[in-house]
Protein backbone atom coordinates (compact mmCIF):
# COMPACT_ATOMS: atom_id res chain seq x y z
CA UNK A 1 0.00 0.00 0.00
CA UNK A 2 1.51 3.39 -1.20
CA UNK A 3 0.42 6.91 0.10
CA UNK A 4 1.23 9.36 -2.79
CA UNK A 5 0.46 13.63 -2.96
CA UNK A 6 0.82 15.68 -5.95
CA UNK A 7 4.50 17.22 -6.21
CA UNK A 8 4.98 21.11 -6.39
CA UNK A 9 5.75 21.95 -9.91
CA UNK A 10 9.27 23.86 -10.63
CA UNK A 11 11.50 22.82 -8.19
CA UNK A 12 13.68 20.38 -10.39
CA UNK A 13 17.35 20.20 -10.52
CA UNK A 14 19.89 17.72 -12.11
CA UNK A 15 20.02 15.34 -9.10
CA UNK A 16 16.07 16.06 -8.67
CA UNK A 17 14.79 16.25 -12.08
CA UNK A 18 10.87 16.43 -11.50
CA UNK A 19 11.71 19.11 -8.22
CA UNK A 20 9.99 16.49 -5.87
CA UNK A 21 11.98 17.01 -2.93
CA UNK A 22 14.92 14.80 -1.67
CA UNK A 23 14.75 13.88 1.91
CA UNK A 24 15.29 11.08 4.21
CA UNK A 25 13.01 8.04 3.56
CA UNK A 26 10.63 6.81 5.62
CA UNK A 27 9.31 3.39 5.17
CA UNK A 28 5.33 3.11 5.08
CA UNK A 29 3.11 1.21 6.68
CA UNK A 30 1.22 -1.85 4.68
CA UNK A 31 1.42 -3.26 1.02
CA UNK A 32 1.35 -6.50 1.81
CA UNK A 33 2.14 -7.63 -1.59
CA UNK A 34 4.03 -4.38 -2.71
CA UNK A 35 7.61 -4.58 -1.31
CA UNK A 36 8.66 -1.78 0.38
CA UNK A 37 6.87 1.23 0.24
CA UNK A 38 9.48 4.61 1.27
CA UNK A 39 8.10 7.75 1.46
CA UNK A 40 10.97 10.30 0.06
CA UNK A 41 9.89 13.87 0.79
CA UNK A 42 6.68 14.71 -1.36
CA UNK A 43 7.40 11.37 -3.32
CA UNK A 44 6.15 8.16 -2.75
CA UNK A 45 8.76 5.16 -4.17
CA UNK A 46 8.08 1.31 -4.58
CA UNK A 47 9.27 -1.56 -7.00
CA UNK A 48 9.10 -1.53 -10.40
CA UNK A 49 7.58 -4.43 -11.57
CA UNK A 50 6.64 -6.10 -15.01
CA UNK A 51 3.42 -4.41 -15.82
CA UNK A 52 4.22 -1.05 -14.26
CA UNK A 53 4.57 0.57 -17.46
CA UNK A 54 1.02 -0.50 -18.56
CA UNK A 55 -0.30 0.21 -15.25
CA UNK A 56 1.24 3.92 -15.25
CA UNK A 57 -0.19 4.17 -18.81
CA UNK A 58 -3.61 3.19 -17.46
CA UNK A 59 -3.02 5.46 -14.17
CA UNK A 60 -1.91 8.42 -16.76
CA UNK A 61 -5.38 8.35 -18.91
CA UNK A 62 -7.18 8.15 -15.99
CA UNK A 63 -5.33 11.37 -14.83
CA UNK A 64 -6.01 13.09 -18.08
CA UNK A 65 -9.83 12.21 -17.78
CA UNK A 66 -10.06 14.05 -14.67
CA UNK A 67 -10.07 11.10 -12.48
CA UNK A 68 -8.10 11.60 -9.13
CA UNK A 69 -5.36 9.07 -8.93
CA UNK A 70 -1.32 9.62 -7.72
CA UNK A 71 0.92 11.53 -10.25
CA UNK A 72 3.59 8.96 -11.55
CA UNK A 73 7.37 10.26 -12.09
CA UNK A 74 9.08 7.72 -14.14
CA UNK A 75 12.03 5.65 -12.12
CA UNK A 76 14.47 6.96 -9.71
CA UNK A 77 18.07 6.27 -9.36
CA UNK A 78 16.99 2.74 -7.66
CA UNK A 79 14.67 1.95 -10.55
CA UNK A 80 11.85 2.14 -8.36
CA UNK A 81 8.15 3.78 -9.40
CA UNK A 82 8.10 7.56 -8.18
CA UNK A 83 4.50 8.96 -7.43
CA UNK A 84 2.74 11.66 -5.51
CA UNK A 85 2.36 11.33 -1.84
CA UNK A 86 -1.36 12.01 -1.04
CA UNK A 87 -2.26 13.50 2.46
CA UNK A 88 -4.86 12.64 3.99
CA UNK A 89 -6.51 9.67 6.19
CA UNK A 90 -6.55 6.41 5.09
CA UNK A 91 -10.64 5.30 4.75
CA UNK A 92 -9.82 2.03 6.67
CA UNK A 93 -9.04 3.86 9.67
CA UNK A 94 -12.53 5.37 10.00
CA UNK A 95 -14.24 2.97 8.71
CA UNK A 96 -17.69 1.79 8.15
CA UNK A 97 -17.56 5.15 6.45
CA UNK A 98 -20.84 7.24 6.31
CA UNK A 99 -23.77 6.58 3.78
CA UNK A 100 -23.35 10.08 1.83
CA UNK A 101 -18.98 9.14 1.78
CA UNK A 102 -19.99 5.20 0.58
CA UNK A 103 -22.07 6.29 -2.25
CA UNK A 104 -19.80 9.11 -3.35
CA UNK A 105 -17.27 5.99 -3.64
CA UNK A 106 -19.89 4.36 -5.82
CA UNK A 107 -19.67 7.36 -8.25
CA UNK A 108 -15.86 7.27 -8.69
CA UNK A 109 -15.67 3.88 -9.03
CA UNK A 110 -18.07 4.08 -12.10
CA UNK A 111 -16.02 6.97 -13.32
CA UNK A 112 -12.85 4.73 -13.48
CA UNK A 113 -14.97 1.91 -15.05
CA UNK A 114 -16.61 3.60 -17.37
CA UNK A 115 -12.94 5.60 -18.60
CA UNK A 116 -11.39 1.93 -18.85
CA UNK A 117 -14.61 0.56 -20.46
CA UNK A 118 -13.14 2.86 -23.92
CA UNK A 119 -9.56 1.47 -23.40
CA UNK A 120 -8.68 -1.97 -25.18
CA UNK A 121 -7.36 -4.45 -23.20
CA UNK A 122 -4.23 -6.16 -24.38
CA UNK A 123 -3.93 -9.66 -24.52
CA UNK A 124 -0.70 -10.69 -23.29
CA UNK A 125 -1.37 -8.35 -20.08
CA UNK A 126 -1.51 -11.06 -17.26
CA UNK A 127 -4.48 -11.51 -15.54
CA UNK A 128 -4.73 -10.42 -11.81
CA UNK A 129 -4.30 -12.91 -8.60
CA UNK A 130 -8.45 -13.78 -8.50
CA UNK A 131 -9.31 -13.65 -12.69
CA UNK A 132 -13.11 -12.50 -13.52
CA UNK A 133 -14.68 -15.21 -15.67
CA UNK A 134 -14.81 -12.95 -17.97
CA UNK A 135 -12.09 -9.91 -18.35
CA UNK A 136 -13.39 -6.92 -20.48
CA UNK A 137 -11.18 -4.01 -18.86
CA UNK A 138 -8.55 -3.06 -16.98
CA UNK A 139 -9.54 -3.39 -13.29
CA UNK A 140 -7.90 -1.90 -10.13
CA UNK A 141 -8.34 -5.24 -8.50
CA UNK A 142 -8.21 -3.72 -5.02
CA UNK A 143 -10.32 -1.13 -4.61
CA UNK A 144 -10.94 -1.17 -0.85
CA UNK A 145 -10.85 0.76 2.10
CA UNK A 146 -7.29 0.12 2.74
CA UNK A 147 -6.40 1.70 -0.71
CA UNK A 148 -8.57 5.00 -0.42
CA UNK A 149 -7.20 7.81 0.70
CA UNK A 150 -9.91 10.72 2.58
CA UNK A 151 -8.82 14.57 2.42
CA UNK A 152 -11.78 16.49 2.49
CA UNK A 153 -14.00 16.28 -0.02
CA UNK A 154 -11.04 14.55 -1.71
CA UNK A 155 -11.06 10.80 -2.26
CA UNK A 156 -7.95 9.17 -3.86
CA UNK A 157 -7.55 5.66 -4.55
CA UNK A 158 -4.23 4.19 -4.13
CA UNK A 159 -1.48 1.58 -4.95
CA UNK A 160 -2.48 0.86 -8.53
CA UNK A 161 0.06 -2.21 -8.54
CA UNK A 162 -2.60 -5.31 -9.44
CA UNK A 163 -4.44 -3.60 -11.80
CA UNK A 164 -5.10 -5.97 -14.61
CA UNK A 165 -8.01 -7.20 -17.00
CA UNK A 166 -10.65 -8.15 -14.85
CA UNK A 167 -14.60 -7.19 -15.44
CA UNK A 168 -16.55 -4.55 -14.09
CA UNK A 169 -19.22 -6.79 -11.64
CA UNK A 170 -16.22 -8.94 -10.32
CA UNK A 171 -14.05 -5.62 -9.47
CA UNK A 172 -17.62 -3.79 -7.70
CA UNK A 173 -18.29 -7.16 -5.68
CA UNK A 174 -14.81 -7.07 -3.57
CA UNK A 175 -15.35 -2.89 -3.83
CA UNK A 176 -18.98 -3.46 -2.50
CA UNK A 177 -17.74 -5.82 0.46
CA UNK A 178 -15.49 -3.45 1.86
CA UNK A 179 -17.20 -0.15 1.53
CA UNK A 180 -20.47 -1.65 2.22
CA UNK A 181 -18.46 -2.98 5.48
CA UNK A 182 -19.72 -6.45 5.13
CA UNK A 183 -17.70 -7.88 7.72
CA UNK A 184 -18.61 -10.20 10.71
CA UNK A 185 -20.16 -9.03 13.52
CA UNK A 186 -21.09 -5.78 11.79
CA UNK A 187 -24.42 -4.39 12.05
CA UNK A 188 -26.90 -6.33 9.25
CA UNK A 189 -28.85 -3.27 8.79
CA UNK A 190 -26.39 -0.58 8.56
CA UNK A 191 -23.98 -2.86 6.40
CA UNK A 192 -27.48 -3.04 3.84
CA UNK A 193 -27.84 0.66 3.70
CA UNK A 194 -23.88 1.63 3.15
CA UNK A 195 -24.31 -1.16 0.55
CA UNK A 196 -27.20 0.34 -0.74
CA UNK A 197 -25.84 3.72 -0.73
CA UNK A 198 -22.32 2.44 -3.27
CA UNK A 199 -24.41 0.55 -5.52
CA UNK A 200 -26.63 3.59 -5.87
CA UNK A 201 -23.70 5.79 -6.51
CA UNK A 202 -22.24 2.96 -9.05
CA UNK A 203 -26.12 3.16 -10.77
CA UNK A 204 -25.77 -0.21 -10.98
CA UNK A 205 -28.43 -1.61 -13.92
CA UNK A 206 -30.66 -4.32 -12.98
CA UNK A 207 -28.57 -7.27 -13.97
CA UNK A 208 -25.86 -6.47 -11.39
CA UNK A 209 -27.89 -5.54 -8.70
CA UNK A 210 -29.12 -9.02 -8.78
CA UNK A 211 -26.01 -11.04 -9.46
CA UNK A 212 -24.31 -9.13 -6.70
CA UNK A 213 -24.96 -10.74 -3.83
CA UNK A 214 -24.19 -14.40 -5.34
CA UNK A 215 -20.98 -12.29 -6.92
CA UNK A 216 -20.07 -10.54 -3.33
CA UNK A 217 -19.90 -14.06 -1.81
CA UNK A 218 -17.63 -15.98 -4.64
CA UNK A 219 -15.59 -13.41 -4.25
CA UNK A 220 -14.90 -13.31 -0.95
CA UNK A 221 -14.49 -17.20 -1.13
CA UNK A 222 -12.19 -16.61 -3.89
CA UNK A 223 -10.21 -14.62 -1.86
CA UNK A 224 -9.63 -17.22 0.77
CA UNK A 225 -9.10 -19.71 -1.22
CA UNK A 226 -6.19 -17.61 -2.50
CA UNK A 227 -5.05 -17.73 1.33
CA UNK A 228 -5.47 -21.26 1.94
CA UNK A 229 -4.28 -22.60 -1.41
CA UNK A 230 -0.81 -20.29 -1.29
CA UNK A 231 -0.41 -21.41 2.12
CA UNK A 232 -0.88 -24.98 1.14
CA UNK A 233 2.03 -24.61 -1.20
CA UNK A 234 4.19 -21.85 0.95
CA UNK A 235 3.46 -19.32 -1.66
CA UNK A 236 4.15 -15.49 0.08
CA UNK A 237 3.19 -13.04 1.12
CA UNK A 238 -0.35 -14.98 1.13
CA UNK A 239 1.13 -18.00 2.91
CA UNK A 240 1.38 -15.89 6.00
CA UNK A 241 -1.01 -13.71 5.75
CA UNK A 242 -3.78 -16.62 5.83
CA UNK A 243 -2.21 -17.27 9.07
CA UNK A 244 -2.00 -13.92 10.40
CA UNK A 245 -5.86 -12.74 10.57
CA UNK A 246 -6.71 -12.77 6.78
CA UNK A 247 -7.50 -16.74 6.24
CA UNK A 248 -9.88 -16.28 8.98
CA UNK A 249 -11.28 -13.06 8.05
CA UNK A 250 -11.97 -13.94 4.43
CA UNK A 251 -13.45 -17.62 5.04
CA UNK A 252 -15.66 -15.87 8.40
CA UNK A 253 -16.80 -12.74 5.67
CA UNK A 254 -17.51 -15.63 3.40
CA UNK A 255 -20.05 -16.83 5.67
CA UNK A 256 -21.55 -13.54 6.55
CA UNK A 257 -22.52 -12.69 3.14
CA UNK A 258 -24.13 -15.84 2.81
CA UNK A 259 -25.80 -16.07 6.10
CA UNK A 260 -27.36 -12.37 4.54
CA UNK A 261 -27.92 -12.63 1.33
CA UNK A 262 -31.68 -12.02 1.22
CA UNK A 263 -30.82 -8.90 3.41
CA UNK A 264 -28.61 -8.06 0.70
CA UNK A 265 -30.75 -8.41 -2.12
CA UNK A 266 -33.57 -6.37 -0.77
CA UNK A 267 -31.34 -3.70 -0.01
CA UNK A 268 -30.09 -3.01 -3.35
CA UNK A 269 -33.39 -3.90 -5.50
CA UNK A 270 -34.60 -1.27 -7.47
Amino acid sequence: MALARRAEAGRGSALDPYGLGMGEAEVLDGGNTSGEVVRVGDTVRKPWLATTARVVAFMETLRETGIDVPGTHGRDEQGRLVLDFVPGTMAIDIAPLGVDVVRRVGVLIRRIHDVSARLPVPSDWPAGLLPAPHADLICHNDLATWNLVIDGDRLVFIDWDGAAPSSRSWDVAYAAISFGHLFPESDVCASAARLAAFIDGYDADQALREQLPTLMADRARAMYELLRTSHEIGREPWSSMFLDFHGDHWRNTTHFIEQHRSDWSRAIAR
